[in-house]
């Protein structure tokens, strides 16, 4: 059994609380959103807090927080601090202004291993400008499987190793909803080694180079459609990024490789005109050309946010070329908006070579429920139960919908 946490890692949920907390006005239309409850009104209650000033002070600043402790295999004993802050532009009070998103946890481990990421998305200038963030350091013992569709779980080997990733870049809106821009991505991992290899066993990862460092940096060339208006529980709209990352010697990536990231996502509200919402992704990340290395070749549950895969331990599969198709169904539990739920079913597949097709499908499927931490920016705490092939199973929570 895992958990992901979106960003983080996987631990057995133990215990969790709640800290969610609002300031100031929304840019958007609040009327229906005051009617709904989640956990600070419930907080109010109990501590007996004037709940009507809060529904009178909304703001455009919204705080939402989880602490939790788990347990794993891969980590022991862990702790996490999960933090989401959403907020508007203040100069831009129009209906349809996008939420921006910042995004930071804590994790250390029993094994001393620590994942500290800042991620954010921040819109600019009446939405001129989208600002991309994804910075994260990783002290973490990776486990992976062997290349290709192919592999099973008795293949298991863990890869301990030191990560930073900076990746930043910056887009400008073309016409409405839609951006293009520039950026730097840099992936540094240092002190990487195989642990408890059985002797006379040659590895994968061996076979497709062992190397204790690699370095790979490029300039990420990104075209984004945005219609949604929030990112951290979207209703509605469609989101399209494409990533072309071409990675060169001369700054400082060991090798010359080029990949390219394809990633479709779609809201409907079904019924139409209810809160449930029918949402598809589809994430493809694909090798164009040169060798990655081993720890930058697609693989499950290493996209942006961790959340590829539901059902799969991260690493599960790993290949060159990845495709992987998604839908879920988010339902409302109760009318206040407390409480909702989730089906969700995915399907991903690998090619151990860029020159072969993609010939195997691994599945996955599960349920979900959601607990409603932060009303005005959508804010859900997320737990999800998956089940893949090969009696793989487990515990996925997140701060903010998986996609």
């Amino acid at each position: 059994m895992f958990v992901r946490e979106k960003s983080v890692f996987r631990v057995s949920l133990l215990f969790m609380s709640m800290l969610v907390f609002t300031q100031c006005v929304s840019a958007q239309d609040t009327a229906a959103i005051k009617k709904q409850t989640d956990i600070i009104d419930i907080a109010n209650k109990i501590f007996h807090k004037d709940v009507q000033q809060r529904a009178e002070d909304i703001s455009s600043l919204h705080f939402s927080a989880v602490p939790a402790a788990g347990y794993s295999l891969q980590t022991g004993w862990a702790g996490v601090l999960s933090a989401n802050i959403g907020f508007y532009d203040e100069k831009y009070p129009a209906k349809d202004a996008k939420i921006s998103s910042v995004l930071t946890s804590v994790t250390y481990s029993q094994y001393s291993q620590i994942i500290l990421p800042i991620q954010a998305s921040i819109w600019a200038n009446k939405d001129r400008y989208n600002i991309i963030t994804d910075w994260r350091y990783m002290e973490y013992p990776s486990t992976t499987f062997g290349l290709g569709g192919h592999s099973t779980l008795d293949n298991g080997s863990t890869i301990d190793f030191d990560y930073i990733k900076l990746h930043q870049a910056i887009l400008v809106r073309v016409k409405k909803d839609l951006f293009a821009g520039i950026g730097y991505y840099y992936d540094y991992f240092w002190g990487v080694r195989q642990v408890n290899v059985p002797q006379n066993v040659t590895t994968d990862f061996q076979k497709y180079g062992l190397t204790p460092t690699s370095t790979s940096s490029g300039i990420a060339l990104r075209l984004l459609y945005d219609s949604r208006l929030n990112q951290i529980n979207p209703t509605q709209g469609w989101y399209s990024n494409i990533v072309f990352r071409p990675n060169f010697t001369f700054l400082g990536s060991d090798n010359n490789w080029q990949s390219l990231l394809i990633e479709l996502r779609k809201y409907f509200p079904f019924p139409a005109g209810s809160r449930n919402v029918l949402a598809v992704w589809s994430y493809n990340w694909l090798t164009l050309g040169g060798k990655p290395p081993y720890l930058m070749l697609p693989s499950t549950g290493w996209d942006d946010f961790f959340n590829t895969g539901r059902g799969y331990i991260q690493g599960r599969y790993r290949g060159k070329n990845m495709v992987y198709l998604e839908s879920e169904y988010r339902f409302a539990i109760t009318n206040n908006g407390l409480f909702g739920g989730v089906v969700f079913a995915n399907a991903e597949s690998f090619s151990k070579d860029i020159s072969k097709q993609l010939t195997t499908i691994a599945p996955g499927y599960g349920v979900g429920i959601r607990i409603k931490l932060n009303k005005f920016s959508g804010a859900n705490l997320c737990i999800d139960y998956g089940i893949g092939i090969e009696g793989s199973r487990g515990i996925s929570v997140n701060l903010g919908e998986v996609f």
